[in-house]
């Protein structure tokens, strides 16, 4: 029975790590389905105020209150974009570009759209386990000359 058990084990652990990396793709899915409906909603909001710079534009109506609203609608939905966008990345192990917001994968050197070098701290990319400590109570006498 040993052997059975043993085996029985593994077999519900493979399934476990199976699962878990299905549901973070589910997850990264899911996220991504949101960043496409707010992207859209965008794109409506902005036709949506392109009609109403028109209709002022050819009528005498002042529709400055309209603009103003969708214009600050605008901007929480892209905000809110943002933030669907740094879970995505963080799910799926990117890194953001400083100077163009673009991600990028964790290994690139340099950014893929504006070719910036990335600027991010190797804490946040690099395993605890390969991590090298430069202090000096790490090094002996021999080893600073």
């Amino acid at each position: 029975m040993g052997i059975f058990e043993d085996v029985l084990l593994n077999a519900r652990s493979a399934v476990d790590n199976v699962g878990k990396k299905a549901g973070k793709v589910i997850d990264i899915s899911k996220l991504r389905i949101a960043s496409a409906d707010i992207k859209s909603e965008i794109n409506r909001k902005y036709q949506i105020l392109g009609r109403v710079v028109y209709e002022e534009a050819v009528s005498s109506k002042d529709y400055s209150v309209n603009k103003n609203d969708l214009i600050s609608k605008i901007g929480e939905l892209k905000k809110e974009l943002e933030s669907v966008q740094e879970l995505i990345a963080q799910n799926s192990n990117k890194v953001k570009c400083i100077a163009c917001g673009t991600y990028n994968s964790q290994k690139a050197v340099f950014c893929s759209k504006c070719g910036e070098k990335l600027d991010f701290s190797e804490e946040e990319h690099m395993p605890t386990d390969d991590m090298i400590d430069f202090t000096e109570d790490n090094f002996e006498d021999d080893d600073l000359l």
